[in-house]
């Protein structure tokens, strides 16, 4: 590329990812964890359970200038995010050159990850940019050492220690990098390098403090609690992954980078052992750790510090490359992020999570919220005044909490404890353990159902009715076919809840939970998900509602009722595996016909109505067909 042609390239590259970042911002709904740091700015404080404070002040920040929307949330981190293509071309352009600084920051805006990181509210931004900070600082330190590049650094390592526990990877990531340069051990003789490292220190003391004060819980989270610790062969996807978050040949690019690094780490070139160092333990580190460490999470994105790092000398490789090497490296890293954010743009829109919803591309963290915390206002709306909203995991409550304007109280649940976010939510004051449920208000209890897995649900709805005392038929809100579902239960009758629980207690022999009628249960076995049917669609499966019983089983196609299913069929297999009593009997099989002809070909989708026999009636999640 000529150079000046790499300089209009980037500020139009640049300047188009930012308007379509700023889109995106706008337009998505908030991720899970995005409305818990919104949350979390709503009470100030140096540190919390999952993380230091740095990631709740830049919410607050977003808030107070441009009010209390998702937007506003996001806003600062979409523009400290558009910052990290100017620090990895502020280091190349001083190494290597005018025209290579600007190709490195091409490359880093074409990352997938590294151009599109801001759109959410995420640790990962201020993390990203404190770690590029602290590498810049220690690049022009190489050079010539000065209380301007020593103030930078400083600030760099107390912004990092603020954002994440993970900095603490990039510290060793930065150390590794300087011990690997002569004139980086050099300067650890310099009085100006320790008091940068001692306002780095320092920043590290409110998570520490914090953690005092709370048993270590945040540590433990963090460094035990997700974390197997034992041999695992996930491990070994981790190229595979990273190539394909990457794009392969930006992949391949980088790692040739760091052999390039390795190579020329004794050349007299202060840059390359620098990224050296840096860079391995950025990315290698991460590959090593990937043995051992979190599956279950996102992890993906642990090594993004190390690949921003070697943007700065890739172009040198590159250059190397055949000519069309080169422009295929430019064209499927473009590819790349350009398809990164329509993917994101599909899931800001309605039409588009409804089109994912039928594949194992839907992200269930960017949907629902909008349609829960519509029906929830409507349902507020007709309760009476002084209603407690009660929510029944800690993402739920957050997202509610953003959208009403007014704390929600939390359950106990798996969510809590596995996402880091319990201790946190008990220190609030937030975290429920019956006493509204059980108190005098009226209480709406909104659950996300699919938020547990379908073999814990039924004991799920049994803890609620040990709390509860008694629940009242649910409103099921199912979203995209039910791939996001919810229930609402509005308990407005303390006495009726206190006389269930006092004549399930009684004796002390009954289960509480056994007064209770339980949200219904159904499962089709057959068809299943994206089967093909032709001429007559033959259904097999199963229903039942605990407590109450099934008065008749309807069958819907694209939302019509088309059948009413056989229901009542022996399955005692599905008795044994609920654990439920005698009294629900066996009796939870069905089966339907429904005729196809006359209709159009293409996607449909297969769902249930429940009618209880108490009246109630309760729509199973749809599963998609191809109807031939």
């Amino acid at each position: 590329m000529r150079p000046g042609s790499t300089r209009v390239k980037f500020l139009l590259a640049w300047s188009l990812v930012l308007l379509a970042k700023l889109a995106l911002a706008a337009t998505l709904q908030p991720f899970g964890d995005e409305a818990f740091y919104a949350q979390e700015a709503r009470h100030p404080a140096w540190a919390y359970s999952d993380l230091p404070g740095l990631t709740a002040w830049l919410a607050w920040l977003g808030t107070a200038v441009a009010g209390p929307t998702i937007f506003a949330v996001r806003l600062p981190f979409v523009l400290l995010g558009s910052l990290l293509p100017w620090l990895v071309l502020r280091m190349a352009r001083r190494s290597f050159g005018e025209d290579t600084g600007w190709q490195a920051g091409l490359l880093a805006l074409l990352l997938p990850l590294g151009g599109a990181m801001g759109v959410l509210a995420l640790p990962d931004v201020p993390m990203l940019l404190a770690a590029l900070l602290a590498l810049d600082a220690a690049h022009s330190l190489l050079r010539r050492a000065g209380w301007a590049a020593f103030a930078q650094l400083g600030f760099a390592l107390a912004l990092g220690a603020l954002a994440h526990y993970r900095f603490a990877g990039v510290l060793l990531a930065g150390v590794a990098g300087l011990l690997l340069v002569r004139e980086g051990r050099a300067l650890f003789r310099e009085p100006g390098l320790w008091l940068a490292l001692l306002a780095g220190a320092a920043a590290w003391w409110p998570l520490l403090s914090w953690n005092f004060a709370h048993a270590g819980a945040g540590l433990d989270f963090h460094l035990v609690q997700r974390h197997p610790w034992q041999p695992q062969v996930a491990g070994a996807w981790w190229p595979l992954v990273q190539a394909l978050v990457l794009t392969p040949l930006l992949f391949v690019l980088l790692v040739a980078t760091l052999a390039e690094a390795w190579r020329r780490r004794r050349g007299g070139e202060t840059a390359w052992p620098l990224l050296l160092g840096f860079g391995a333990v950025a990315t290698a580190g991460y590959f090593l750790l990937g043995f051992f460490a979190d599956t279950e999470r996102v992890s993906f994105h642990w090594p993004l510090a190390g690949w921003l790092a070697l943007c700065v000398a890739a172009p040198t490789v590159l250059a190397r490359w055949p000519r069309w090497a080169r422009r295929l490296t430019w064209s499927v890293a473009g590819l790349g992020l350009a398809a990164l954010l329509a993917y994101l743009a599909l899931l800001a829109a309605p039409a588009g999570r409804a089109w994912l919803a039928a594949g194992g591309a839907y992200a269930d963290n960017f949907s629902g919220w909008d349609e829960v915390a519509a029906v929830v206002q409507d349902d507020l709306r007709a309760l009476p005044t002084g209603t407690i909203v009660v929510a029944d995991n800690f993402m739920l409550g957050a997202q509610l909490s953003l959208a009403l304007g007014r704390e929600v109280r939390v359950l106990d649940h798996p969510l809590n404890a596995k996402h880091g976010r319990a201790v946190q939510l008990a220190q609030w004051g937030l975290l429920e353990r019956g006493e509204s449920l059980q108190g005098g208000a009226p209480v709406l209890l909104v659950v996300e159902d699919t938020a547990r897995p379908l073999k814990a649900r039924l004991e799920g709805y049994r803890a609620l009715c040990t709390l509860a005392g008694v629940l009242p038929p649910p409103r099921v809100l199912n979203v995209d076919q039910g791939r996001k579902r919810f229930l609402r239960f509005g308990l407005t009758s303390p006495a009726a809840r206190a006389d269930a629980r006092a004549e399930a207690d009684a004796g002390g022999q009954v289960p509480a939970h056994a007064a209770c009628v339980l949200p219904a249960l159904a499962w089709i076995d057959s068809p299943r998900p994206g089967d093909t049917a032709a001429g007559e669609l033959r259904i097999e499966g199963w229903a039942l509602k605990s407590g109450a019983g099934l008065a008749r089983v309807e069958v819907l196609l694209d939302g019509e009722v088309v059948a009413q299913a056989s229901h009542g069929l022996p399955r005692p297999d599905v008795a044994t595996y609920w654990g439920l009593p005698a009294s629900d009997g066996d009796a939870f099989g069905f089966t339907a016909r429904v005729p196809l002809d006359g209709r159009e070909p293409g996607r449909a989708w297969l769902g249930l109505r429940l009618h209880a026999s108490d009246g109630s009636i309760e729509d199973w999640p749809a599963v998609p067909l191809r109807l031939r």
